[in-house]
Parts: structure tokens; sequence; C-alpha cells
């Protein structure tokens, strides 16, 4: 199965300050914008969302569809044949995707220590 880019999606408290702790350690804004309320930040293969007022806690996020430098790829497995192959390996889903779909959509899991997982397609 192919999640796509992997990022560590952080919630902060001021979006500006994390900006330029992040910056000190030679990441670069890739995509997102402060009006939005987010930066994609990334220093070489390091990918990590900065998330102002989006959601409690701390996310491990793929991107099926994209590369570590937001870049689209092809081929790719779909959002819904990855939910599908969760399902029928009996992984508990938090939300879900309307199966019958297509393009953009990301659904949430959970490992069993509680870490939340967000696969979170754009394409």
């Amino acid at each position: 199965m192919r999640l796509g880019a992997f990022s560590l999606s952080l919630s902060v408290k001021d979006l500006v300050v994390s900006k330029a702790f992040y910056e000190h350690l030679g990441f670069r804004v890739l995509a997102g914008s402060l009006e939005h309320k987010y930066l994609i930040m990334k220093n070489e293969n390091a990918l990590i969302g900065l998330f102002e007022g989006m959601f409690e806690g701390n996310l491990l996020t793929f991107t099926p569809g994209w590369d570590e430098s937001g870049q689209v790829v092809s081929p790719f497995d779909d959002v819904r044949s990855i939910q599908k192959h969760l399902k029928h390996h009996g992984i508990t889903l938090e939300s879900e995707v309307d199966e019958s779909g297509s393009g953009p959509a990301s659904f949430v899991i959970k490992d069993p220590d509680g870490n939340v997982i967000l696969i979170d397609q754009h394409v």
C-alpha cells in the first residue's frame, strides 16, 4: 500500500511564533498561508504541518498522491482503496470517506496506543 508523503501535523498556539522557530531549524514554507492558519514546512525530506486552531493534539499524516515536495505522483493508491483495505483487516475508523466518491477526501484512524493518523488525499 502506498500512503504517499508523510508529515507530522502539529497543533500550534501561535502560527507566527512556530513558523519562526521551525525556520531556525532550517525548515522553509512549502504550502499554506498565515491567513488560512496553516503552513506546510519542509527541511530536506522532512515535512511538518503547523495548524493553528484546527484540531487538538498532533497527528501523523499521510497524503496519497503526493510526494514529499507536494508534487502529484502517479499512479497512487486512492484514499478509498486504502480505507477499504484497512476495514477489510479489521481496523476501526474514527471517520470515513464516502467510497462511491472520487478526488480529495480524508479519513482518520488511531493506532493501538491512541495516536491519531490522518489519511488526507488532495488530488
